[in-house]
């Protein structure tokens, strides 16, 4: 299966206009949400990013002074990064693979590197929808924070009608509502 698992701002946006997810980290419950991403972490064979956020994940964490937090998180499972840009940073020794074009052109690697298991497409919004138009979408699972930022990267891009999802849980944990949709 692959998902796209995110947070969210109640008005749908995934970072604020300076790429900061600095509201996330803000919310009452946070460290309930991460449990549960740690939870959805153990069925994860590979993970999928933009380089929008693999850059993000990189200086937020520090990972070129720190790479040993890249295992803490990511453990061995191999990491994809969507990417056009002729240089981008490699966290030393992270098993990361940089690719760029279709999606679908990666399609039958990624699976292969996720095994028996999950594939957490990470982020952006915009390599999800790639995915979805790709249709290689298993499942959106999404955490909305009661915080408005009014502009940003959105979570999804594309228009998407009801038909094309199915909701099958809903909870709460802390300040979020955790939603999640089968993609049809």
């Amino acid at each position: 299966m692959i998902a796209y698992l995110t947070a969210t701002t109640l008005d749908g946006y995934l970072a604020d206009p300076h790429g900061s997810l600095d509201w996330l980290f803000a919310v009452d419950g946070g460290d309930e949400a991460l449990a549960e991403v740690a939870e959805f972490m153990e069925g994860v064979g590979a993970i999928v990013q933009g380089s929008s956020t693999y850059e993000w994940v990189v200086e937020h964490e520090d990972l070129i002074a720190h790479p040993g937090k890249w295992q803490q998180f990511y453990a061995d499972r191999r990491t994809f990064v969507f990417t056009s840009r002729a240089e981008i940073v490699q966290v030393p020794g992270a098993d990361i693979r940089f690719v760029g074009g279709p999606v679908a052109g990666h399609l039958d690697e990624i699976r292969e590197a996720a095994g028996d298991k999950d594939v957490w497409v990470m982020g952006g919004g915009d390599l999800a929808a790639q995915f979805a138009a790709a249709a290689a979408l298993d499942e959106i699972r999404v955490s909305i924070a009661p915080v408005l930022l009014g502009a940003g990267a959105p979570l999804f891009s594309g228009q998407w009608l009801s038909d094309r999802l199915r909701l099958v849980d809903v909870h709460q944990t802390g300040q979020f509502v955790q939603l999640r949709y089968l993609v049809g």
